[in-house]
């Protein structure tokens, strides 16, 4: 029964030929673990928490998704939950995934602190795609400062000066480092902030049109925009064509569908969702995985068998870039200020697809 359990547990001290004569008599006999008993002896089960801001929008639906395809290959299955960016509704969420002995918790948290103090036992947390504060967790990004300063030096590099910002209030840390990295671009350059560019009132898509249209009867309009989030970007792209203005560069932070057939094929900032909700899963799967501890390490904390001792809180840093496709090249048109009507419809010369 103990080989049969190491084996379960991917134990690497169970040698490949005992290891394939346990799994063929499991299969021959169609041999289920009951995940209640193992839940029990091991105080937890094999499932995992995952905490996103909302599984209805796009960016976090990709990595939930990828979450759950990286799991499932190791015997996990995934409970998903929405926190709506609320830090009491996130830490209540989280508990109630500590209590029902979830393997470990995966958590896009609302504020770098909303976690702070919480009593995870030996459960492994692990943040995406924001940097969180608990001791022994793991945070899982990207550099969003560094490539907002990318994406804002790409449009001054072809000649753009009226650069608008497009996005949400920035309350949670990737939106507060895309504004900071907009503006140290901007300033670098010897470039004032326009502050009538820098817009946070667009929480979601169906607010797009509304600012398009006010950025465009500004006495001196945009040349570029910088769309901040995927959800943005699927609101600006038939903006701009309802007011007549896809001459505007546009450069989108994370990548969407269509992007590369639409005319100009959009330039993005290759924040994948996919990319991070992997090297998350994984990020688990190294705290979660069995591992065979040193004699010094024995003597000094054992470990429960089956968990990997958790050690100070770490960064991993996915790998993310500008995709240069043709929007972002454009140069810039100035154009008097554009008097726009949303209920108007548009001419034939504002769609090219």
């Amino acid at each position: 029964m103990k080989t049969a359990s190491r084996v379960l547990n991917d134990d690497p001290r169970v040698a490949p030929a005992t290891r394939e004569l346990v799994a063929s008599a499991m299969r021959r006999l169609d041999y289920r673990p009951d995940p209640a008993a193992r839940s029990l002896r091991a105080g937890r089960d094999r499932s995992v928490g995952v905490v996103v801001d909302s599984i209805g929008d796009v960016f976090f639906a990709a990595l939930v998704a990828s979450v759950e395809t990286v799991l499932s290959e190791a015997g996990y299955h995934v409970l998903i939950a929405s926190s709506h960016r609320d830090p009491v509704r996130e830490r209540a969420i989280v508990q109630d995934f500590l209590q029902r002995r979830c393997a470990g918790v995966i958590v896009t948290p609302s504020r770098p602190d909303s976690l702070a103090g919480l009593r995870t036992g030996d459960v492994p947390v692990v943040f995406a795609d924001r940097v969180g504060d608990l001791p022994g967790s793991t945070s899982v990004v990207v550099e969003d400062l560094a490539l907002a300063r990318q994406a804002t030096e790409h449009l001054i590099a072809h000649g753009h000066r009226r650069i608008a910002l497009l996005g949400d209030i920035p309350v949670v840390a990737t939106t507060q480092a895309r504004h900071a990295g907009y503006r140290q671009a901007m300033v670098d350059a010897g470039i004032g902030v326009d502050e009538r560019l820098v817009r946070t009132d667009c929480p979601d898509a169906s607010e797009v049109l509304r600012v398009i249209e006010d950025l465009f009867a500004l006495d001196e309009p945009p040349t570029a925009l910088i769309s901040a989030n995927t959800r943005l970007s699927l609101g600006v792209v038939p903006a701009l064509h309802l007011v007549g203005r896809t001459d505007t560069a546009l450069l989108a932070f994370g990548d969407f569908a269509m992007a590369e057939t639409l005319a100009p094929a959009v330039t993005v900032i290759d924040h994948d969702p996919q990319r991070v909700g992997r090297a998350a899963a994984e990020a688990l799967l190294d705290r979660l995985r069995p591992r065979a501890a040193s004699p010094a390490e024995d003597a000094a904390s054992p470990a429960e068998e089956g968990t990997t001792p958790l050690e100070a809180a770490d960064v991993v840093l996915v790998p993310a870039g500008l995709i240069a496709r043709g929007s972002g090249e454009l140069p810039p048109r100035p154009t008097p200020a554009v008097r726009t009507n949303r209920t108007t419809a548009p001419t034939a010369t504002t769609a090219t697809t």
